[in-house]
This record gives structure tokens, C-alpha cells and sequence, in this order.
């Protein structure tokens, strides 16, 4: 039975997790840090964590340094929280680590921990100021706790961006990265949402809302009713074998998997896998990111800072690794004609990017140049930022002529930032001891599923938006994504 679950239901069940603020006195003391490579012991204090807020230029900081501080500091860096997922009601979680265990769990081990909320109140798209944002944070931790002795900056889904970007821009301060599900190439990521976009339009509708007036994907006038229209025609399009098939190839513009459910197998049943890919569109690129979105984008940017795809579409879906599934749902709709299909989105007028604000996009593009080094970890199953982001950006590295300061690694679950505490407490002891000795330790699946079965399964809890806290044995596994559908290096 498909299920269906709206979003801002499920982030107020993340917000509900989040441990109460308490103030405190600005005093912490730098303790000895681990030997390379070895994770340390969770050793509860006598006392909690100090724990400092405020706010910096319009954004809200908050900060947690543990009473045996091992001297390091991790400045996170949180994802896109649409406005229209957020209210009174349902306030913006204020993270400091990919979910609310993994504060616990840090600061255990005596790392001090720090993340600006960003201007706005870090709704919708924070990208343009983040940066800035962190950096006035870390200004204030040196000059209010003390300087670190190592400073990684680390960022989950659209913090990633903003946590290598960091790294990029201020390099003599920062001294590796970790990410966490990250949609690493903003500009091919908002490129490849308008593709679905415009492929939803296309391919499901008749081109008008409910109201008779044309959906906009660009300067919408009526975002919301633009939304909606998209929204219902993917809604629809799940009742008849033509509307899947459809919903296959608007999926692979964006190599959106169908491993929606964390809580499940990875679906085998090429109707549950389209049931799921359907949900990633629904909430993640129309709901989230779609008309509604764009207004927030092109306002802080000055226009529209996208593009759609002018090319071969028929080419873009043989390289996209799904040509295998979409032939599939194709052959099950006798009323749908691939190369019709791809026709109609060829027939479409290319929506052109607005020069000016293309290039303010760009400017927080990160470019892989940073000399620090940085490690990616992601589910498999991710349709929210698909994977194919972190293959696209060891190309970009390897272009610029650094592969040795990058590595990815990955774990085999459905889902978006649904990796343990133990997996990211492994990840980042990986991170160090990079760091520390020069050279990347073993970081292959078995290697990283002992050291996270070492912790013992305390430590297996994740947080899902839509299934909420579960328990899942270490999973890493090798894996080769398909690259991302439009990189815009």
C-alpha cells in the first residue's frame, strides 16, 4: 500500500528531538586530542556541555564545548529548510551535527561543536550568506572560547556546500571537511530541478493550473498554485502505467532513486520502486523545490539563475544508469511512447539563465580547490541529493589536479541523511586520521562497518523525516554512482 506523508508533519518530529538550550558561562578548556586514527571513548562529563547562543549579524549561533575539550571544533553547517515546511508551530532545528544523537555523542568524546543558523532563520536558500555566516562564528569562538588546535568544517544535504566552500575560501583555518548527504554542485542541482520541472509540465500536464493559467517554473507570479498543479499531475500520473512510466523518466533527469523508505528493503518491484521515486518529486523537487523555491532563489540572487538542459534528451537518459528501469516501465504502458516523449521535451523551449544571477550562483559553487581534505559520506538510495553529486565532484577534483585530498564513501540504505551516529563517528575518524598522518587509513566497506560495529548498537539510531528514529546495523558498502545529470563544471 503506498504511503504518502507530508513533510512539515515529519521535520516537526525532527524539531520535537532536538536537546533543550542552556545557557552558560563562555569558559572551556583545550584537552589532548586522540591518537591519529583512533576514536575516543565516550566519557560522560561530571557536567554538560556549556552551551552558548546568540546571534551575529542577523544570524543565530549556537555552540556546545564540552568540560574536557580535546581541542578540536566541528563547525556544521545544516541543509535547506523550505518556508513552507517551517512556521510558528513547526520552528527551524537548530543542529549542530547530521541529527540530534550525534551531538551526544561528539561532545562525549570531548568535541566542541558550533553552527551558525544563518541569516533569514536559515529558511529556504541560506547559500549566498553562509558562508560569511561561519566565518563571523568561527571569529567569535576564537576570540569568546579559544582558537582550536583543528577546526573541521562539516555539513549535511545543502550544507555541504557551504562546508567545502568554507574550506575553499579560508583555507588557512580550516583543516578537512566531512559531508553528509550533499547536493555538492548547487548550480547542476537547481539546473537539473528545473529539468524536472519542466519535464512534470511536459510530460503530465496540459501546461495550466487549476485556474487555467499557465504553470510557471521561472519568476512565477502564482507559485503556489504552479506547485500544486505539479504536485497532483505526479500524484495522478501514479494510477495508470503510462503515468509511471512518465514518472521513470522525469526521475532520471536527476538519477532519483526509488528507496524512499528507509524502513524497508531496498524495493525490488519496479512498481514500489516508481512508488518511490514519485515521493522525491512530490516533496523534495516540487514541493520543496519547485515554483515556490524559485522565488526565494531569484530574489536573493537577482534573477533566475538557471537553466534548462539544451541537448539530446534520448543521450542524457542512456547515461543517467536508469535507461534500463524507464525501457521497463515503458513496456508496461502501451498508451506512452518513449521517443514520443523525449520528442516533447526536446520540443521545449530552453529557459535561459539570467547572466548576472548565474554568475552570483557560481560564486558559491565550491571548485574543488581546496588544499584540505575532504571526505563524503552518503546512502545509496538518496533521491533527495543523489549520490551522483560526489562522483561528479572527484571528477571536478581530479580535473584540478587533487584526487589524493578526496575520498567518498558510502552506506547502503534508502533515504536522505539517514547514516548512524556510529557511521558518522567512523567517518570522521577517517577524517582525522587523514588529517593527521597525510594518508587516508583503510576505508573500505569492511574496514568501516568494523570500527562502527565496535561502538556497540547504541550507536546504530537514525533520524528519517519520514519514518522517524530507527536502529540499523553498519552498512557501508562499495558503490559506483552514475555521474550527476547536469554538472555545471
Amino acid at each position: 500500500m503506498r504511503r504518502t506523508r507530508h513533510a512539515a508533519t515529519a521535520l516537526a518530529a525532527l524539531t520535537a528531538l532536538l536537546v533543550p538550550l542552556l545557557a552558560g558561562p563562555p569558559t572551556a578548556q583545550a584537552g589532548t586530542a586522540p591518537p591519529a586514527g583512533t576514536l575516543a571513548e565516550a566519557v560522560p562529563a561530571e557536567a554538560p556541555p556549556t552551551e552558548y547562543t546568540g546571534e551575529i549579524d542577523g544570524a543565530d549561533y549556537r555552540v556546545l564545548v564540552p568540560e574536557d575539550w580535546n581541542g578540536t571544533l566541528l563547525l556544521f553547517s545544516h541543509g535547506n529548510y523550505p518556508s513552507e515546511y517551517f512556521g510558528e508551530g513547526n520552528p527551524v532545528p537548530h543542529l549542530l551535527a547530521n541529527q540530534p544523537a550525534s551531538e551526544e555523542a561528539l561532545t562525549d568524546r570531548g568535541y566542541a561543536l558550533a553552527a551558525s543558523l544563518f541569516q533569514g532563520g536559515g529558511l529556504d536558500f541560506t547559500v549566498p550568506t553562509a558562508v560569511q555566516d561561519q566565518s563571523r562564528l568561527l571569529d567569535w569562538f576564537e576570540q569568546h572560547v579559544g582558537e582550536p588546535e583543528r577546526t573541521f568544517t562539516t555539513g549535511a544535504s545543502m550544507g555541504a556546500v557551504t562546508a567545502i566552500k568554507h574550506a575553499e575560501t579560508e583555507p588557512e583555518r580550516i583543516d578537512g571537511v566531512l559531508t553528509i548527504g550533499g547536493a555538492i554542485d548547487v548550480v547542476g542541482m537547481l539546473d537539473a530541478i528545473l529539468d524536472v520541472n519542466l519535464a512534470t509540465r511536459t510530460l503530465l500536464t496540459d501546461g495550466t493550473d487549476a485556474d487555467g493559467d499557465p504553470i510557471e517554473l521561472v519568476h512565477p507570479t502564482k507559485p503556489v498554485a504552479s506547485r500544486t498543479a505539479l504536485a497532483d499531475a505526479l500524484t495522478a500520473a501514479l494510477e495508470t502505467p503510462e503515468g509511471r512510466a512518465r514518472i521513470s523518466l522525469i526521475a532520471s533527469l536527476n538519477t532519483v532513486t526509488g528507496w524512499y523508505d528507509v524502513s524497508r528493503p531496498e524495493p525490488e518491484d519496479l512498481q514500489e520502486w516508481i512508488d518511490g521515486q514519485a515521493q522525491w518529486l512530490i516533496w523534495a523537487y516540487t514541493t520543496g523545490l519547485g515554483p515556490t523555491a524559485r522565488v526565494d532563489w531569484e530574489e536573493k540572487l537577482g534573477g533566475n539563475a538557471s537553466a534548462s538542459f539544451d541537448g539530446d534528451w534520448a543521450h542524457r537518459l542512456r547515461h543517467s544508469g536508469a535507461l534500463r528501469e524507464v525501457r521497463q516501465a515503458y513496456a508496461a504502458a502501451p498508451g506512452a511512447d518513449l521517443s514520443d516523449d523525449l520528442a516533447a521535451l526536446g520540443a521545449e523551449p530552453v529557459i535561459e539563465a539570467e547572466p548576472a544571477a548565474r554568475a552570483n550562483l557560481e560564486r558559491h559553487r565550491p571548485e574543488g580547490t581546496t588544499p584540505q581534505p575532504v571526505l563524503t559520506l552518503h546512502t545509496t538510495g538518496d533521491g533527495g541529493a543523489p549520490p551522483s553529486y560526489e562522483r561528479s565532484f572527484g571528477d571536478r577534483i581530479a580535473d584540478v589536479g587533487h584526487p589524493g585530498r578526496y575520498r567518498s564513501v558510502y552506506v547502503e540504505r534508502g533515504a536522505h541523511l539517514t547514516v548512524s551516529v556510529a557511521e558518522e563517528l567512523v567517518a570522521l575518524t577517517a577524517l582525522e586520521r587523514r588529517v593527521d598522518t597525510g594518508r587516508w587509513p583503510a576505508l573500505s566497506p569492511h574496514a568501516l562497518n568494523r570500527g562502527a560495529w565496535r561502538l556497540g548498537p547504541d550507536y546504530f539510531g537514525i533520524f528519517d523525516p519520514v519514518t522517524g528514529v530507527s536502529s540499523h546495523e553498519p552498512a557501508f558498502a562499495h558503490f559506483v554512482p552514475p555521474r550527476a545529470a547536469r554538472p555545471s563544471w
